[in-house]
């Protein structure tokens, strides 16, 4: 069974991000989930000085080692200005001082929505370049616009969109296949 992690990068306790993250993880096929919350892991603005003082906090050491152990990540991002959240930024800075491949090349679906129809575009692009340079192995993506208009408790109520999604679901789900047979072959 593949372990999956389902993160929201957002602190809303309501974030319609997680919702996408934990829905989309659900379809993975022979799966466990885990979902990250980031108000679990409460941590100091980082700075050099802060670091330089105290050292990199316990939760960060969590998180990492969380997102080490996982065989995926379904991961989407909100859209605050434009740009990631404050918190899953400084997320994102103290686990960089842990290891620069933040993301492991762990196979990764990258996901974004917004109540707006450009559904967290400039977030997922921000994401897509810059991710691979920290370890990030983003297999497939999918932007899901107008999250209140698109999305309902049995899942995404566009037909064409969640076919989109379903076919990259399977292209996820054959990228950990690969990766576990690769890892099974090196046995």
């Amino acid at each position: 069974m593949k372990k999956i992690i389902a993160l929201g990068a957002s602190s809303s306790k309501n974030s319609i991000n997680k919702t996408l993250a934990i829905h989309v993880a659900s379809k993975v096929a022979d799966a466990s989930i885990t979902v990250l919350d980031l108000n679990d892991y409460k941590l100091p603005l980082y700075n050099v000085d802060a670091e330089e003082e105290s050292g990199i906090p316990e939760a960060a050491h969590q998180f990492n080692n969380i997102i080490q152990s996982a065989d995926g990540l379904v991961i989407s991002l909100a859209e605050h200005n434009g740009t990631y959240t404050a918190v899953f930024k400084n997320l994102f800075d103290w686990l960089s001082r842990i290891d620069i491949k933040v993301w492991k090349d762990i196979p990764m679906f990258l996901l974004a929505t917004s109540p707006g129809g450009q559904g967290g575009g400039t977030v997922l692009a921000a994401a897509k370049s810059g991710f691979p340079y920290m370890g990030g192995n983003i297999i497939v993506d999918f932007s899901l616009p107008s999250f209140y208009e698109n999305f309902s408790n049995a899942g995404i109520t566009n037909s064409e969109l969640s076919s989109i999604l379903n076919e990259k679901i399977g292209l996820f789900e054959h990228s950990l296949e690969q990766e576990e047979a690769d890892i099974h072959q090196k046995l």
